[in-house]
């Protein structure tokens, strides 16, 4: 299994946290989020772009 980070681990919890109180939005249309996927998957982009430890994205 892929190792992540603390700094990673921190991003995908507060945006877990985000999405359940309903402050999670998409950057690309800007809708709430209410996907627990797609709110770990913000969580990892925001971690990659801080220069986070995290596995490349699958295609």
């Amino acid at each position: 299994m892929a190792k992540y980070s603390e700094k990673a681990q921190d991003k995908v919890h507060q945006a877990l946290h985000e999405e359940k109180e309903g402050t999670l939005k998409s950057g690309r249309s800007g809708k709430k989020v209410t996907s627990r996927k797609q709110a770990i998957a913000i969580g990892l982009s925001e971690a990659r772009a801080a220069g986070a430890k995290v596995p490349k994205k699958k295609d």
